[in-house]
């Protein structure tokens, strides 16, 4: 199970979470069978989401992250509840790219830069809170920086790793968000601008075996951060029967006749889990009758 806390600076100046979502995409890139370069984007959207959902004020809100940036690998997909337990899906699980001049996977051309980041936040009200900033790398970090200085106006620094294997599993994935509220001084913002320019990357600090702690002291360092809160959190899908059912009946009457007439069950996949549910259309199209 992956592990996140939550922390605040001294004088309350300033927010920090972090998690090592390392089990988190280890499970999708399980379910979705995804090569190296999408189980780094699925899973950078997969942290940031379980981040920002930890951080939503009720455990009964979710956080949808919708990334479409025209690359090879389509729609990539993130949910998460208010207790940052989160599921995805990217659309083309598997793509092949050379690497970047770095060596690094180049997430930004799977994903494509041509497109945007849609953030929606079911807080309970009758809509839904939507935003949509236009895609600045594709790398996801940078963009979900965007999207908090765009749409929330939140100065926030978000870093993102994923270290994928020769084999394709995952060694190690995490990140952390870093905020800052109103009312910082000029000095506190370049003291931390300094403090995150020094850090290595998140998955270098996981893999050396740094703890989230210490992640938050060297981020956090010279501001006397205090832990708010840790969780454990996980992949975990909320698909079932009846869910499936209900969205079969959202089609209407005139196309579960059609399912129907084809005489065998409707087999329905969850993008999610991959887990597969069996309808039987006549008996749904009985249900609705009178």
């Amino acid at each position: 199970m992956s592990r996140l806390i939550r922390a605040i600076s001294e004088n309350g100046g300033v927010l920090f979470c972090a998690v090592d979502s390392t089990d988190i995409v280890r499970e999708a890139e399980r379910i979705h069978k995804t090569s190296a370069v999408t189980s780094a984007a699925l899973g950078r959207l997969l942290t940031a989401a379980s981040m920002m959902g930890a951080m939503l004020k009720s455990e009964k809100d979710s956080l949808t992250l919708r990334i479409k940036g025209g690359g090879p690998s389509g729609t990539v997909l993130a949910v998460s509840d208010g207790a940052g337990n989160v599921r995805g899906y990217v659309e083309q699980p598997v793509v092949e790219l050379p690497p970047r001049a770095d060596g690094k996977l180049d997430v930004g051309g799977a994903v494509g830069r041509d497109g945007t980041l849609s953030v929606v936040k079911d807080l309970g009200m009758k809509e839904p809170y939507v935003g949509q900033v236009p895609l600045v790398s594709g790398e996801i970090a940078e963009d979900i920086t965007a999207y908090y200085a765009v749409s929330e106006q939140t100065p926030t620094v978000c870093a993102l790793g994923v270290l994928v294997d020769r084999d394709l599993s995952i060694l190690t994935a995490g990140g952390y968000l870093l905020q800052l509220l109103p009312g910082a001084s000029d000095a506190e913002i370049t003291h931390l601008e300094q403090n995150v320019a020094a850090l290595p990357s998140v998955t270098e600090l996981l893999r050396s075996g740094a703890s989230l702690e210490q992640i938050m002291e060297q981020a956090l360092a010279g501001f006397a951060p205090n832990v708010l809160d840790e969780q454990q959190v996980r992949y975990q899908c909320d698909c079932s029967q009846a869910r499936v059912e209900r969205a079969l009946l959202s089609l209407g009457r005139d196309e579960l006749a059609e399912m129907a007439a084809e005489g065998k069950p409707v087999e329905v996949s969850c993008h999610f889990c991959d887990k597969k549910y069996y309808v039987d259309a006549g008996a749904l199209l009985g249900e609705t009758k009178g």
